[in-house]
């Protein structure tokens, strides 16, 4: 009562499950009341206009990004939109970066375009059938990320090597420039009638294979009765003929390789329309920030193009229908859902989550610099989950924190969560208000946006040092860049990490084997000549690992027959694993069977205690002969004790 009177605030501080508040709380709500915060439902709404203008700018910002990432992916503009409105509202409300901004990114796309493309490959290029197993593995790689954060493995995110994540980078750049020659010069292989024509034979013997695989799954092929395959193969009309056969031309034509394999024939098929719509894009998204950068300049392109276009009456090819209303849950996705078809594809989700965490702790790291915060990493990939998973039931396109409009809602003047809520609802209001002006957008509008996309997306600060790092890093980020580009994104950063780590353990082994030696124990005054010639130690500098066994043990015999005494000096060994201790036990045994007396001086304490469990110490090597330093054992033998 009498602190109250005085004016001094008074709070009960105990354990957080007890129904009160713990001392760090406690601080932080002192401190909130001290800078004036006012929350309303458990949210500080006390900066509510500088909230609201960083969503809104935020939002804007990511609508020619979603739209463009969408049509990228293969699943349509809407597919872009939809992971952008539920990634960035949950993301917001359930991660642990308040300033963050989430949507579909450039790495995220590309890894989902890949999935895309073989799902549909082998589902006959139809989207509709591939579409259920398509969001499962995006269902998947959300949930993955929720048991990451829930895992704690947040934390570790931060030891994949350099090289590796350049060389992807990179990689995803060149795949973004590379895939989208063929929307920027305006070359369609759906209405390419002469290369339609020439896959007709192969939509008629796709079409049938359907025919047959159908009746083997019903159970009513017979080889002796082929009548009701017959009379279903009649039935097959030319539309359904040329159907397929676009289908299969698309395929053909899709991804980096086919990007490659179509350009001779695309390049005589320009349409000029295009190219000048998608390099007017490219020139205002540069030109433009030059001017200023108050105003998002990719937002400029695509309303100035886009306008023009339209108010011109220009023939172009537009973007895909965007759905009016508000998006609908994807039920074929629990209705026609078969975990075996799922189940090749589950490396790829987990992979995918994992690259959604890298992308977005990145980015978290950039909202702390700006902020002068600190994220919370495994509540943020829980976000992060939750967001991708509820964005893959309405049929969005996964994605992960993204810096640039993460930056743009800083500088805009958010600081909390509810600026990424708003972000969301922004998106989501465009979509229910201006989705049929959307909707006409020019194809090459984005195309030309993407091609910024994949220009800026490229790490040009580790390509500028590739002469100057080790070779076994250029190695590694050529290795995972040219596997990625032409060959599988998910592969390519298992290899990479893979080749890292070999040539990590093989480095540290050279290390351990530079560094570890044997030296004749010649410089002590108080020992005798005889005993000086006989007396060794044995140095070992670094991890005792099974990169390093083979070579210690080849150390460990060049000790000389005439040794009586060995001295094991393990002071700069911090980590020994199962194949260390065994090798030192092999050696030791060695050592004991010629009769050497072993002393052990330094031990840490993970060596320690797995030395004990094997048996090495108090068994092996007697407690009076382990010693805490080296200056110890040599002062045993010195003082006559050994």
């Amino acid at each position: 009562n009498l602190t109250i009177k005085r004016g001094i605030r008074v709070g009960l501080v105990g354990k957080n499950g007890s129904g009160k508040t713990t001392l760090s709380n406690a601080i932080l709500k002192i401190h909130n009341f001290e800078k004036g915060e006012i929350t309303f439902m458990g949210e500080d709404i006390s900066n509510i206009k500088g909230d609201i203008l960083g969503g809104l700018t935020a939002g804007i910002v990511a609508l020619p990004l979603a739209l463009a990432f969408g049509v990228s992916s293969g699943l349509g503009p809407s597919a872009g939109l939809y992971g952008a409105i539920f990634l960035s509202f949950f993301a917001a409300l359930f991660g642990g970066t308040a300033t963050q901004i989430s949507g579909p990114t450039a790495p995220m796309t590309a890894v989902s375009m890949v999935v895309i493309a073989t799902i549909i490959g082998v589902h006959n290029g139809s989207v509709e059938k591939a579409l259920p197993y398509i969001l499962a593995v995006f269902l998947l790689s959300g949930l993955f990320q929720i048991g990451l954060g829930f895992l704690g493995l947040g934390k570790y995110i931060k030891y994949i090597p350099y090289p590796v994540v350049s060389g992807f980078m990179t990689a995803i750049g060149v795949i973004i420039l590379i895939t989208q020659i063929l929307p920027v010069i305006g070359y369609d292989a759906k209405k390419d009638i002469e290369l339609v024509d020439s896959f007709k034979p192969m939509a008629e013997q796709s079409l049938l294979e359907k025919i047959l695989a159908d009746e083997t799954k019903d159970g009513v092929l017979v080889i002796e009765d082929f009548e009701q395959t017959i009379d279903r193969a009649n039935k097959i009309d030319k539309l359904e003929i040329t159907e397929e056969a676009e289908n299969l031309a698309k395929n053909n034509s899709s991804g980096v390789v086919g990007t490659i394999k179509s350009i001779p024939r695309a390049i005589g098929l320009i349409n000029w329309i295009e190219v000048i719509l998608a390099f007017a894009t490219i020139f205002i998204i540069y030109g433009f920030k030059k001017i200023t950068t108050a105003v998002p300049s990719t937002l400029v392109a695509l309303i100035v193009v886009s306008g023009v276009a339209i108010g011109f009456g220009i023939d172009y090819i537009s973007i895909q229908q965007i759905p009016n209303g508000f998006p609908k849950i994807q039920w074929t996705l629990f209705t026609d859902f078969n975990f075996l078809e799922v189940l090749p594809y589950l490396f790829t989700a987990l992979t995918l989550s994992l690259l959604g965490a890298i992308d977005s702790l990145l980015t978290s790291v950039v909202a702390d610099n700006l902020t002068k915060t600190r994220h919370l990493p495994n509540k943020e990939l829980i976000g992060q989950g939750i967001g991708n998973s509820i964005g893959a039931i309405f049929g969005g396109l996964p994605g992960a924190g993204a810096t640039i409009r993460t930056v743009v809602n800083i500088q805009s003047g958010g600081k909390t969560r509810l600026s990424g809520m708003i972000a969301g609802i922004v998106l989501l209001l465009i979509l229910l208000v201006l989705s049929p002006l959307a909707s006409k957008i020019p194809a090459a509008v984005l195309a030309g946006i993407l091609v910024t996309v994949g220009i800026g997306v490229m790490d040009y600060k580790g390509l500028n040092v590739l002469s100057k790092i080790p070779r076994t890093e250029i190695i590694i980020m050529v290795v995972v860049l040219l596997l990625s580009v032409f060959w599988n994104l998910v592969y390519a950063v298992g290899i990479g990490l893979l080749l890292a780590c070999l040539f990590f353990m093989k480095k540290m082994g050279d290390i351990a084997k530079d560094n570890s030696k044997v030296d004749l124990l010649s410089n002590e005054k108080d020992l005798n000549e005889t005993s000086k010639a006989n007396i060794y130690i044995k140095h070992i500098n670094g991890p005792l690992f099974f990169g390093f066994t083979s070579e210690f043990v080849s150390i460990a015999n060049n000790i000389p027959k005439s040794a009586s005494i060995i001295i094991i000096d393990m002071e700069k060994v911090p980590y020994m694993d199962q194949s260390g201790v065994f090798a030192l036990e092999d050696v030791l045994l060695d050592l004991d069977k010629k009769n050497i007396k072993i002393l052990i001086a330094g031990i840490q304490s993970q060596p320690m205690h797995l030395m004990k469990t094997i048996g090495i110490l108090g068994e092996l090597v007697p407690k009076e002969r382990i010693f805490d330093t080296l200056s110890d054992s040599k002062a045993f033998i010195i003082n006559g004790e050994e």
